[in-house]
């Protein structure tokens, strides 16, 4: 593993620490006292944490805030139909991670993945540890594991693809991760169900720093009245964050469910609503 590659874990580790410290503790924590849990100087934690969240502790603190996702909802503006309007489908610039995205034929839905060798291994990200896996067309799972263990989370993305092949490579998804979460270009590969790809690609069209309710995701993947089909398809999205699952909210504005909890979906909003503001 290489000198990038290390501190790229290592920043992961600090900020996922950090996240999470925040999430707990609330505004009553200063950033000299959350610097210190962290090892680090205030000012050399402030500049890492800046750079990868996009604004100060402080700040990011307000968009913990549990009325932040109603705030969102009402203030968005109807995303998915400007991004159909503006041409965008499964094949393009999708959102901030540029995700190229390419789903599987029927045929070799069918197939169950086989045929295909899937390398997968564990990796570091801002939101803890997660499992990883890919083919050779690009990333193909990406589950959360802090809440399940790595074991189950592999063995859930396993299942996903029961005639695949599937050998450990940790050092082959780790780029793909990094990318990922850096904001570099990102290969995605999933299998599905039609209707399911249908919601992805509508998830996928669903800008960093916005949020969509369930119903408009529906309508979006062509079934308006099919909400609670679009909710599972939402809940067996296989690339965590990649396929942004967490923009996904109940009308009232509430958070709703999230495969990988709730705290994980309230850390990715407000991360990712932080860094849009501050690119503005």
């Amino acid at each position: 593993m290489d000198e990038g590659t290390d501190a790229a874990r290592y920043h992961y580790r600090v900020i996922e620490r950090a996240l999470a410290e925040l999430d707990a503790a609330g505004p009553g924590l200063t950033l000299e006292a959350l610097a210190a849990r962290m090892g680090m100087s205030a000012a050399h934690f402030q500049r890492l944490f800046s750079a990868w969240v996009g604004v100060s502790p402080k700040r990011y603190l307000q968009y913990l805030a549990l009325d932040q996702a109603r705030r969102m909802l009402a203030a968005r503006m109807p995303v998915l139909e400007a991004a159909l309007a503006a041409g965008w489908s499964g094949s393009g610039r999708l959102h901030d991670a540029m995700v190229t995205w390419e789903a599987m034929t029927p045929g070799q839905y069918a197939r169950a993945g086989a045929g295909l060798t899937i390398r997968w291994g564990t990796a570091d990200t801002p939101f803890g540890p997660a499992v990883a896996m890919a083919t050779d067309r690009g990333l193909c799972g990406l589950a959360f594991a802090a809440g399940t263990g790595a074991e189950a989370a592999a063995a859930d993305l396993m299942a996903r693809w029961p005639a695949a092949a599937f050998a450990a490579d940790a050092a082959a998804v780790a780029p793909l991760v990094a990318a990922a979460f850096g904001g570099g270009a990102v290969p995605a590969h999933a299998m599905g169900a039609p209707f399911q790809i249908k919601v992805w690609e509508a998830l996928l069209r669903v800008p960093a720093g916005s949020v969509a309710t369930y119903s408009e995701i529906a309508a979006a993947a062509g079934s308006p009245r099919a909400v609670r089909a679009a909710g599972t398809a939402i809940g067996r999205n296989p690339l965590a964050f990649v396929i942004p699952c967490h923009r996904a909210l109940r009308k009232s504005g509430a958070l709703g469910g999230y495969r990988w909890g709730l705290p994980v979906k309230r850390a990715m909003l407000a991360w990712e609503a932080a860094r849009a503001e501050a690119a503005v």
